[in-house]
């Protein structure tokens, strides 16, 4: 029988927790693809999962183990019936759902076709791996937000990949922007069109929670206005009016057509931090913890 490598966690517990596993290859039913994986890079919500934050919340029900890694590009190694996608095409995507056996940390990835997309031919595949989850965190947090008509937006954790994602798309969408970050971000921000600052005080017509400051991101929002946060199932309360709500991103292989040929243009800011082996996945995880790190840690099978 033949198997590929993945990394999983049986009793989440941090970085110590992860394992690499041999699982048996799956073949491809009608609509799916299996992609040979060739980055997926490390995100805040892998960190989470291994430190067991959904389990505890309740979006994870795994009796055996969850799978880690949920963005990634790649090349299609098969395809089910009613797929057309040529074999050896580049792509990218991302796997939804928290509840899952085994995620983008691995060789190969079964999932749908309609959750991937073509990357334009001058993207590498390892920084194309950036853009699913973040860049369809962040449009689909700017569709919460609406059109600004001019309004004032802040943005938290405006150096992080999401928020640098949302820095661009929001002014699309008629906002004035100001993003929060630390001193040395400053010129990547205006580097981006938008305003900065360090130190944010209340005032503003909606805020964008990238950094998930939470409660005191909400503090910063005006009376009536709107706040959107990044982490769906752990919304703070509403207070003074304030509409509360938070992304929930889903997969969207047409959409991320756009975002990815927008990074091909260098228009949306794509950034790679480091490539690491799969086997080096849990010192990736302690890394990227330490924080203060700009672009993504991208794990190589």
């Amino acid at each position: 029988m033949s198997t590929f490598r993945t990394a999983v966690v049986r009793t989440p517990g941090g970085p110590e927790a992860i394992e690499i596993i041999e699982v048996p290859v799956v073949e491809p039913g009608p609509g799916q693809v299996r992609v040979e994986i060739a980055a997926a890079p490390v995100d805040p919500v892998d960190l989470a999962t291994a430190g067991g934050m959904f389990h505890e919340l309740g979006l994870i029900h795994q009796s055996e183990h969850t799978g880690l890694g949920w963005e990634f590009a790649g090349t299609v190694a098969a395809a089910g019936p009613g797929v057309d996608l040529p074999l050896g095409s580049r792509v990218a995507g991302f796997v939804g759902g928290y509840d899952r056996d085994y995620g983008a940390y691995a060789e190969q990835l079964v999932l749908p076709a309609s959750d991937v997309a073509l990357v334009p031919e001058d993207l590498d595949l390892v920084t194309a791996s950036t853009v699913p989850l973040n860049g369809l965190t962040a449009a689909q947090l700017v569709d919460l937000l609406g059109d600004g008509e001019g309004r004032r937006l802040l943005v938290t954790g405006a150096a992080g990949m999401v928020g640098g994602y949302v820095l661009v798309l929001a002014q699309e969408r008629g906002w004035r922007v100001t993003g929060s970050a630390r001193a040395e971000d400053e010129a990547f921000v205006r580097g981006l069109g938008a305003e900065f600052t360090t130190a944010a005080t209340p005032g503003w017509d909606a805020v964008a929670d990238c950094a998930a400051r939470q409660e005191h991101a909400v503090a910063l929002v005006r009376d009536g206005g709107l706040f959107v946060g990044v982490w769906p199932g752990i919304r703070p309360a509403s207070e003074r009016g304030i509409t509360v709500d938070a992304v929930d991103a889903q997969p969207d292989g047409a959409r991320l057509a756009g975002l990815l040929d927008a990074a091909a243009r260098g228009h949306l800011p794509a950034r790679v931090h480091a490539v690491v082996p799969l086997d080096d996945v849990a010192t990736a995880h302690r890394e990227f913890a330490k924080g203060g790190v700009r672009g993504r840690y991208v794990i190589q099978p």
